[in-house]
């Protein structure tokens, strides 16, 4: 088993910055890839990023590419997501995932609990 807890979220203006962070613990966390999906009201839950924990892969949704940075600290067993030039339809509940890459994607196995992140217009 994987456990994945978020932290991070929050009220942000139009504009604004925030970093989410999801500490990952137990066996074999290395041999998932970490990522973020998020999931707006009424939506379906999509991908946002993936980073293996080698850090050599990365790969980003389109509509956040250039605005967030997806990456993690191998010491602390966490991944962050940097979120610049937030807009309001970046609202939503972010989801930490380990699990494996797919083509312009991921395939979660683990689930964190979710961090509401508001971007006020």
């Amino acid at each position: 088993q994987v456990q994945l807890v978020e932290s991070g979220g929050g009220l942000v203006q139009a504009g604004g910055s925030l970093r989410l962070s999801c500490a990952a613990s137990g066996r074999t966390t290395s041999d998932y890839d970490m990522g973020w999906f998020r999931q707006a009201p009424g939506k379906e839950r999509e991908f946002v990023a993936r980073i293996n924990w080698a850090g050599g892969r990365i790969y980003y949704t389109d509509s956040v590419n250039g605005r967030f940075t997806i990456s993690r600290d191998i010491a602390k067993n966490t991944v962050y997501l940097q979120m610049n030039s937030l807009k309001p339809e970046d609202t939503a509940v972010y989801y930490c995932a380990a699990g494996d890459p797919v083509v312009r994607g991921m395939s979660p196995y683990y689930w964190g609990q979710g961090t509401q992140v508001t971007v006020s217009s």
